[in-house]
């Protein structure tokens, strides 16, 4: 057991930390107060650093490493905010993956390079409005209509609509109950009959899009197939990356405030002395410090783990725990740093109150802490719980 990076995976750190601080704080800023998505410009300069592929194939672009690295360098993004960082989660840890597991070598080899280059991204669209936490009453449902499918639904949440180019829209495709019917298609942005709802007003999450989907009567060829009906459990067992990866960027906010509650407190003056010489001060910035590592070490655990189970994923348990912790002590920590910056936390011009408004959204998105905390109970047990009866 080690727990030191390797040089390589420091360097690599370390170039995601430098372009991060150095290019992207004006870009974060202006996209939290206009509310747009990264640039075409910005999303080439992410490909060309290779920020796109660190964990995907080199056949398609990418570096080849690991999960860890990738989210080594998600982490560096998402300090900064999670909307310049959301491009890097969609590639590294999002939707991408269930093209890369399960599309076919037409598919993969159409798309990841696209990404991985930055001229595409690719969302991932689940939910529905009576369908969230309860994904298998899905009604969204394509047709197999001899060289396509016709593919009709309303989906909801989806981070991205509007701005990304693909969508691994989950669908019936059978008419088996549950998730027996349900499998998932590939959607273009330019396809018609997909169109997109307004752009939703969220408490936070300013620069990363979110809209309903609209599908009427899309002719979805039958390449566009990712995986047949019957597939939902393997569309869910790639959700472990991302449950790591919505973990990275709650820790990137957490340690973020945590920098920034540093760096405030031994500037800031009160009585004739820097307010970080006061011993409230110093609890709070200690519990603080214990959280980050405490979420850090977590994450890395399950990334690291994953190279030893059979779908080199991470198991439920352990992106479970690293999620459901990391979405509740970025409550605390930027809750904590709103407390100790006092006036100038809760002031728009310095980011803190922005990040325990993003941070708080990790915690509902992929998967609430409850559901979590259910995941994390069955893997203890040994069986699923039904949640039906």
């Amino acid at each position: 057991m080690d727990f030191q990076l390797t040089e390589e995976q420091r360097a690599l750190q370390d170039a995601a930390r430098t372009f991060a601080r150095s290019e992207l704080p004006d870009l974060a800023r202006e996209m939290e107060e206009k509310d747009f998505s990264v640039p075409a410009d910005m999303m080439r300069r992410y490909g060309e650093m290779g920020f796109l592929g660190v964990n995907l194939p080199t056949e398609y672009g990418g570096l080849g490493l690991g999960h860890l690295e990738a989210l080594l360098v998600l982490e560096e993004f998402a300090q900064v905010s999670n909307a310049v960082a959301f491009p890097v989660f969609e590639a590294l840890v999002g939707p991408v993956r269930a093209i890369e597991r399960f599309g076919s070598e037409q598919m993969k080899a159409r798309v990841i390079p696209e990404v991985t280059a930055g001229e595409a991204t690719v969302a991932v669209s689940m939910s529905e409005p009576d369908a969230g936490t309860a994904l298998t009453d899905l009604k969204t449902r394509a047709v197999d209509a001899g060289d396509h499918f016709l593919l009709n639904g309303n989906k909801r949440w989806t981070s991205g609509a509007g701005h990304a180019k693909y969508y691994v829209t989950y669908c019936r495709l059978s008419d088996d109950e549950g998730a027996k019917g349900i499998g998932a298609v590939l959607v273009e942005k330019g396809m018609a009959g997909v169109s997109f709802g307004a752009r939703e007003e969220l408490m936070g999450f300013r620069g990363i899009e979110t809209r309903d989907i609209l599908l009427d009567d899309v002719r979805v060829p039958k390449e566009n197939l990712v995986v047949p009906a019957g597939s939902f459990g393997k569309l869910m067992s790639a959700f472990g990356l991302e449950r790591c990866g919505n973990a990275t960027q709650a820790l990137g906010v957490a340690a973020g405030a945590l920098e920034q509650a540093l760096a405030y407190t031994q500037e800031r003056k009160a009585f004739g002395k820097p307010i970080v010489d006061f011993q409230a001060v110093q609890i709070k910035l200690a519990e603080m410090a214990m959280k980050v590592e405490a979420a850090r070490l977590l994450i890395w655990r399950a990334a690291a783990n994953a190279a030893h189970q059979p779908n080199q994923l991470p198991s439920v348990f352990e992106s479970s725990v690293a999620k459901c912790f990391a979405n509740e002590i970025v409550r605390d920590v930027a809750s904590l740093g709103v407390q100790v910056m006092g006036g100038y936390g809760y002031h728009k011009a310095y980011g803190m109150e922005q990040r325990l408004r993003d941070g708080f959204a990790w915690g509902i998105a992929g998967g609430t802490t409850d559901v979590q905390k259910t995941n994390i109970a069955a893997a203890m047990i040994g069986r699923r719980f039904d949640q039906r009866r």
